[in-house]
């Protein structure tokens, strides 16, 4: 099957940055362990399940990065590190580790809720209510910010660059401005 940024009824499978912005204030206005889960999600692009096996050794704040293991690719213990906000640091140590030594005891069903609970309180359609939209957010606004795909891949811990590449397709600002300019003559159609 042919990976694609739409699902099969049409519908986006990513926040677009207006919605991945109120994700993220309303992870904030949670707080807490949940909060710190959510903003750990939106910033790094992580799988929930990399997020949900980070331990406090993990958290590199020397490096200013998340060091997750890759937790898809078929191969154990193939790592990558991933820059975060200065700010998110502090907000990940404060926390004791649970079982295991993990940041957030819930397993994975729980911790999809949790996230899908945010999601509403950002307002954020019920289509795009899952951890995965984070995800797919996360790479499309790299891709629009400039950021070379190489990067966006070793980020997302994708083993094939073609994999990545998806994410190039969305519309961004700097396509709908060169839209703007073949409707330029027909707008003034519709506004007299």
């Amino acid at each position: 099957m042919t990976q694609s940024l739409f699902d099969r009824t049409g519908n986006r499978k990513y926040l677009v940055a207006r919605e991945r912005q109120s994700f993220v204030a309303a992870a904030v206005a949670e707080g807490g362990a949940i909060g710190a889960f959510c903003l750990t999600l939106a910033f790094t692009g992580a799988r929930i399940s990399e997020v949900l096996a980070l331990t406090a050794n993990r958290v590199d704040a020397a490096d200013e990065a998340i060091v997750f293991e890759t937790l898809k690719q078929r191969k154990k213990r193939i790592f990558r590190a991933v820059p975060v906000p200065r700010v998110l640091i502090p907000v990940l140590t404060m926390y004791g580790t649970g079982k295991d030594g993990r940041l957030w005891p819930w397993g994975r069903t729980n911790a999809w809720k949790i996230v899908k609970a945010v999601m509403r309180k950002a307002e954020i359609a019920e289509s795009l209510c899952k951890p995965k939209a984070l995800r797919h957010a996360f790479a499309v606004e790299a891709g629009q910010k400039g950021i070379p795909l190489n990067i966006v891949q070793r980020w997302l811990g994708h083993a094939r660059i073609e994999t990545t590449a998806i994410y190039a397709s969305a519309i961004g600002d700097e396509e709908r401005n060169l839209a703007r300019k073949a409707w330029s003559s027909l707008e003034l159609a519709i506004t007299e």
